[in-house]
């Protein structure tokens, strides 16, 4: 008897030890169960002003991703042009972050399409000269006041489309400015001058191999590109940069976890890594501030 006991216990054993081996996936041996992540997962569609391209891109995007689960689409062009491609309908935006209050103002109200019901300004940056560091006129820039250099004969500039982009608005301003200040009627003559005149891509691409002496940008941006740059001493022009839910959002609640993100601790100090001045608390204008962002928002 005893040993007929013995037998079967190793056969039990025996039985057990396959039966683990067979379900190992499950966990056998252990009382505790598996877990998956509970990330969410999928796109989010922002359209960004052109001059957070590689900010969005290199820093933000994977932040946003190992921190929530979803995937940035960035859109970046001038947010004039951004602002158009929404009202035609040109492609579907989840969240719009545009460099002026202007653009994004106007996707507000029926007669625009009702795209957005409140904005939040929550940054800017100085409009500054960035130039390419192995120019012949990179001292000149470096010891000169940027206003003379840029006449000089042969002096290549670079500036984008106002009607495109607010940095080129900013650009004809602190040109007409200081020709004003310094009465130096040539700075007038190149805020009308067309052949200066860039989409933004094409600029900071030319800024980086030479094609361009210098060209108009944000602060932010240069340092986002290792752009060597000069402030527009005698003015005080800045990009403002705001962010807006696009109304009927396809991904909401990516949408909702974007601007969570990018205006929280992580995204904050990701723009203060280039030099954004951050607006906080950020500044609502409109209403309609989903729940889920009133705390975040102050409203």
């Amino acid at each position: 008897m005893a040993a007929l006991t013995q037998r079967r216990g190793a056969l039990i054993a025996a039985l057990t030890s396959i039966t683990c081996i067979g379900l190992a996936v499950t966990g056998c041996g252990s009382s505790s169960p598996s877990h998956t992540s509970s990330k969410p997962s999928g796109d989010v569609d922002v359209f960004s002003a052109g001059s957070l391209d590689t900010l969005m891109t290199n820093s933000v995007g994977p932040a946003f991703h190992a921190a929530t689960g979803y995937t940035l689409v960035d859109t970046s062009h001038g947010s004039g042009t951004l602002e158009a491609d929404i009202k035609d309908k040109v492609a579907v935006a989840d969240v719009f972050v545009s460099a002026s209050p202007t653009d994004v103002a106007g996707l507000m109200g029926a007669s625009n399409g009702s795209w957005v019901s409140w904005y939040a300004a929550f940054a800017a940056s100085p409009e500054v000269l960035g130039y390419y560091p192995k120019s012949r006129f990179a001292k000149d820039l470096q010891t000169m006041p940027w206003y003379k250099v840029i006449t000089m004969p042969g002096f290549r500039l670079g500036r984008t489309d106002p009607s495109q982009d607010p940095g080129g608005v900013l650009a004809a301003e602190a040109l007409n400015e200081t020709a004003a200040a310094q009465h130096l009627p040539a700075l007038k003559t190149l805020a009308t001058e067309q052949s200066d005149v860039y989409s933004e891509d094409p600029e900071e691409a030319d800024i980086q191999t030479g094609q361009l002496d210098a060209a108009f940008m944000y602060e932010a941006d240069a340092i986002s590109q290792d752009s060597p740059f000069v402030p527009l001493t005698g003015t005080s022009l800045a990009g403002q940069y705001t962010i807006a839910l696009i109304n009927h959002a396809p991904h909401l609640a990516a949408a909702e976890a974007f601007i969570k993100f990018l205006l929280g601790p992580t995204g904050q100090a990701e723009m203060k890594a280039d030099k954004f001045e951050i607006v906080s608390p950020p500044k609502v204008t409109g209403s309609g501030v989903p729940a889920a962002l009133a705390s975040l928002l102050g409203s």
